[in-house]
């Protein structure tokens, strides 16, 4: 029943992190030699031995067990960093094998869609739609001990069941460091010093202040989730649970002020930006086309790739109120135990260990590192990262307030399927003068209502 209710759950769901030292550091060689004098001396004074020594470190379970492991093994470093830790925890517990299972690079959803429906779930796997499959029973929580690992967490009915890989998608300017240099312009550091910033360089006129890929409609997000964070979020915490219960809609002024600060935003973009697809926005940056790009630090890599001598910067966009919020911290996807494995003492003692073993710093390190990913545990490892990329740390470490995307929630606060999609659309009729403010927020409400009457996580609409 509950793979029926998962399979339908994922149909209608679907769009789209130092560590704390527990016990003795394990050995990391390669050797998997028994330390049996303890053992024995326990013997001898009559005590009752239930483990045995490895290296340093005591056996987890009581007979040899393997985990099954699955992520998303599309990128190449992702592949390899979790490799690498994989084959430093096999070689430091006797008693327990992970296996890695291939994802052969394929489309990651569909894959841990498959393996469910042919009873091969794995016992731990990097998680994506998470609600879905907590809500089709088939996660396990996690225990305190894994949480307090990590600076933030996401809680799903009051339990957390991802150990978050690393901080979200961090957004942010990034800009043509030399074009800055030659013209004496700073990074803003004030939302009415960047407006400032974005006339300059269009009365300049030698290339657009901004670029914007909005042909591809989620690109639009990236600006839309900054201005409703700073308009709606920062006002109600809880807009999109109060919406679905009725008490607030999209006609409420701070969904209308979302608009006019990305109006006011947009008027700097490129001439054609809605023709404009995400994958060319790295070329009007390197080709000196744009001056500033808003988007992800995914971004550093293809710019990289594109011109390895160009020099970019990067700055966070300040709030109108002055506060400094970006998307970052944990998200609900990450690391997690399948709730069948965790029925099996063993494997879930085995399972909960290789997940610490995975956020030590020595360990996480290698997955940051390969991965570019800003770190998300108490205990941050040292990671060997560029100068820009420790800036995007250091403004999340000192962000006034961090959060995943809009459409990232869960629970109550997860929104309806292609609701993102129709605001992104409405965002930008408004922006191009197809529609006016007023109307636009009266067709968000009809569309939500009708949302509602598929999905509604009040009331189980949609879930159950």
């Amino acid at each position: 029943m509950k793979r029926k209710m998962l399979a339908l759950v994922l149909t209608t769901t679907m769009i789209m992190t130092a560590f704390v030292g527990c016990g003795k550091k394990a050995e990391t060689n390669n050797s998997k030699q028994v330390d049996t004098s303890a053992q024995e001396e326990s013997a001898e004074a009559g005590k009752e031995e239930t483990t045995e020594q490895v290296g340093e470190e005591k056996s987890i379970v009581t007979e040899p067990t393997t985990l099954t492991y699955v992520f998303a093994d599309g990128d190449e470093g992702a592949k390899e960093a979790m490799n690498e830790i994989v084959n430093r925890f096999n070689n430091t517990y006797k008693d327990v094998t992970v296996k890695i299972m291939p994802g052969n690079g394929g489309a990651y959803s569909e894959l841990l869609k498959t393996l469910d429906s042919v009873g091969e779930f794995p016992d731990v796997m990097e998680m994506r739609d998470t609600a879905a499959y907590i809500r089709a029973g088939k996660l396990e929580p996690l225990s305190s001990e894994i949480t307090a690992l990590f600076k933030t967490t996401t809680e799903f009915e009051n339990a957390v069941y991802t150990a978050p890989l690393a901080g979200e998608n961090t957004q942010g300017i990034i800009y043509n460091k030399a074009y800055f240099d030659e013209n004496g312009f700073t990074e803003p550091t004030t939302y009415a010093e960047f407006i400032e910033l974005c006339q300059k360089i269009k009365e300049k006129g030698d290339m657009s202040p901004l670029v914007v890929g909005g042909q591809d409609i989620w690109h639009m997000g990236f600006w839309f989730n900054k201005a409703y964070n700073d308009q709606v979020i920062s006002q109600d915490p809880d807009f999109i649970t109060n919406s679905y219960a009725g008490t607030k809609d999209f006609t409420d002024a701070t969904v209308k002020a979302t608009f006019e600060e990305m109006k006011e935003i947009m008027q700097y973009a490129q001439d054609g930006w809605t023709s404009t697809p995400d994958a060319q926005i790295t070329t009007f940056l390197v080709n000196k086309m744009s001056a500033m790009m808003f988007s992800g630090t995914h971004m550093f890599s293809q710019i990289e790739a594109a011109d390895s001598e160009f020099e970019y910067g990067w700055f966070p966009v300040p709030s109108p109120d002055g506060k400094t919020r970006l998307v970052g911290g944990a998200g609900v996807g990450g690391l997690a135990i399948s709730a069948e494995a965790a029925q099996d003492p063993n494997k879930k003692a085995a399972a909960e260990e290789f997940i610490k073993f995975f956020f030590q710093s020595e360990n996480y390190k290698v997955y940051c590192e390969k991965l570019s990913a800003i770190p998300v545990t108490v205990e941050e490892p040292t990671i060997d990262v560029s100068d820009v990329f420790k800036e995007v740390i250091e403004a999340t470490n000192t962000a006034d307030d961090l959060c995943s995307m809009w459409n990232g929630q869960v629970g109550n606060k997860e929104l309806p399927p292609d609701f993102r999609n129709f605001m992104y659309k409405t965002v930008i009729e408004v922006l191009q003068g197809q529609r006016d403010l007023d109307s636009a927020c009266e067709e968000l409400n009809k569309t939500w209502k009708t949302c509602m009457e598929s999905f509604n996580p009040l009331d189980g609409t949609g879930i159950q």
